[in-house]
């Protein structure tokens, strides 16, 4: 009998980063990598972005593990996160999991968890109704793996992030022969990774990026800082033999990168030629034509940082005249702003900008050609393309039709969409809510839309303070209302405004007072709406309102004294 299949994507798909897919087999859940994603500008304050676990919460007994691709945030960086609340077994390829550990470090709940299990591409796990198998492929970090499961009704295939390079060797090669082999006995579902399908010209080959580094190393007369992401060990690998021959020392930025370079060398991942790191304060010592600047940032993103030293924030090094800042990594397109402005500070700073991306078709993600190649190789019955917005999964879709997959076996999943085999045909048949779970600090999940939008007026329209002083007893107003106004006007320019602003929460404040039902909440209510609607008038701007009402107790012989507030009043106060 074929077992019944069911594929929910908890993230990957229509965005990018943040890769996680559910597989169900006969009621089993396989975990296909836990990652994150940074957030884009709207978010504001978020520090990043992971899946939402509500359904897994509710289905935790049937997960059987999971199974890591490859050592990138997109693909481990929720996992501390998960591992906070199920204690499953995780598995992956020797680097993919030390990795995992340095995540895992960083949250006190989950650095204990040991449960993990190295695999290689040689590796097979019975589960009894699946067995999990994985292959060699090429991507920008080493030891980079797909993911299959066998089960009765074929083979659910994940190709985690992949390229095809001719020119790659040793822990970065495909294993062609092994995709070939994958194809022969019956895939039922291709999920192939999208993240390039936008491009349609073959991405060059690392050995020509290779190249190209040495000779910006070589040609630049003065200092030289790179922006990498610090889990790209691929690239590091290439700057770190470029400093080499060209007589140039390397200094890394304190960050990620620190802990990720050791524990790739320790494993033999990363070649460190010999004398080419120096501690970042000898650089000093050093001719600018000597050094190289390493800057990966925090959580590895560099472009963040290298506009904290463009503008002189950098407590370390700071971008200067005469240097060439070298953007090695790829962004996404959602970073094509954030990317632009950068690139203004570093000119801005008397410094020059040059990016591997500008000059070169490079990406750690395959093209068109690449992409067709898989699905040639793997001649699936369903494909599902992963990774990416929905125009790059559109496009992947119309690349799958042209080699011949029928239009109804392809199948393009939103977040949650649970895409069920019943034996006959793979279809849609039904979905799970699965939003986004916000980390804001240590705040896991507490930023909703609501605080989102606050944040969100803040910083377009600021802020509008009005504190008064009433006696309830007496029913008056003990002193004038101050206004104090962030970010929305000029207070020393706009006297008229704060006057009015202060008569008007003088008049409604009386007003209620004098109400027989007098009610905290509904005095606040009203000196909100009353001021809303006032400063749009005068200014068409909605700043955060916040009324701050204090009361007293006025004696006849004696000043004021202050009468403790309950705590139903405390709260209708704050």
């Amino acid at each position: 009998m074929s077992s019944k299949i069911q594929i929910t994507p908890f993230g990957g798909v229509r965005e990018n980063g943040k890769n996680m897919y559910a597989v169900e087999v006969d009621g089993d859940i396989y975990i296909l990598d836990c990652g994150l994603k940074y957030p884009e500008n709207e978010l504001l304050g978020i520090d990043i972005v992971i899946p939402d676990f509500s359904y897994l919460r509710e289905n935790a007994d049937r997960i059987v593990g999971v199974f890591l691709t490859h050592g990138h945030a997109d693909a481990i960086g929720a996992l501390p996160y998960f591992l906070n609340e199920f204690n499953v077994p995780v598995f992956g390829s020797e680097l993919t999991i030390e990795l995992a550990k340095i995540q895992l470090q960083k949250d006190p709940k989950a650095k204990n968890f040991n449960d993990f299990h190295v695999i290689n591409e040689k590796t097979e796990i019975d589960f009894g109704s699946v067995t999990v198998s994985f292959f060699r492929t090429t991507h920008s970090i080493p030891d980079s793996m797909g993911i299959v499961l066998q089960t009765s009704a074929g083979e659910v295939v994940y190709t985690g992030d992949f390229k095809f390079d001719p020119t790659a060797a040793g822990d970065y090669q495909t294993d062609f022969a092994r995709l070939a082999e994958i194809g022969s006995k019956g895939v039922l579902a291709l999920l192939s990774d999208s993240a390039n399908a936008e491009n349609y010209e073959q991405p060059v080959s690392e050995r020509e990026i290779a190249a190209y580094v040495l000779e910006t190393f070589k040609y630049h007369p003065g200092r030289i800082i790179v922006a990498s992401v610090a889990s790209n060990i691929l690239r590091i690998q290439q700057v770190l033999d470029a400093a080499s021959k060209s007589d140039r020392k390397v200094a890394l930025m304190p960050g990620d990168v620190e802990s990720i370079v050791k524990t790739a060398i320790d494993l033999g991942k990363l070649h460190m030629p010999e004398n080419v790191v120096v501690p970042l304060q000898s650089i000093d010592k050093l001719k600018p034509e000597q050094v190289v600047i390493l800057q990966t940032g925090r959580m590895g993103e560099p472009i963040k940082a290298l506009q904290r030293m463009a503008n002189k924030q950098e407590s370390k090094v700071n971008i200067e005249k005469g240097d060439l800042v070298f953007i090695t990594t790829t962004p996404s397109h959602s970073m094509e702003t954030v990317v632009a402005k950068t690139r203004d500070m570093i000119y801005r700073a008397d410094a020059d900008v040059k990016a591997i991306a500008d000059e070169m078709n490079s990406s750690g993600h395959a093209a068109k050609r690449d992409l067709q190649l898989m699905i040639n190789m793997m001649k699936p019955q369903y494909f599902i393309p992963i990774q990416g917005e929905y125009r790059l999964l559109d496009a992947h879709a119309d690349f799958a039709r042209e080699v011949g997959i029928p239009d109804d076996h392809v199948l393009i999943a939103a977040k949650g969409d649970q895409l069920l085999y019943d034996g006959d045909t793979m279809h849609l048949a039904g979905s799970v809510e699965v939003g986004d779970t916000m980390i804001d600090g240590i705040g896991v999940g507490d930023i909703g839309n609501i605080v989102l939008r606050d944040r969100k007026i803040l910083s377009e329209d600021g802020i509008f303070v009005a504190v008064v002083t009433i006696d309830r007893k007496k029913k008056k107003i003990i002193a004038t209302p101050k206004i104090t106004s962030r970010g929305f006007v000029y207070v020393k320019t706009s006297k008229d405004l704060m006057q009015e602003s202060a008569e008007l929460v003088k008049t409604t404040v009386q007003e209620n007072l004098d109400n027989k039902e007098f009610d905290w909440g509904h005095l606040k209510q009203a000196v909100r709406e009353k001021l809303n609607h006032y400063l749009w008038d005068q200014t068409k701007r909605h700043p955060v309102i916040l009324p701050v009402i204090m009361e007293v107790n006025q004696h006849h012989r004696r000043t004021k004294k202050a009468k403790p507030a309950t705590p139903a009043e405390s709260d209708a106060k704050a």
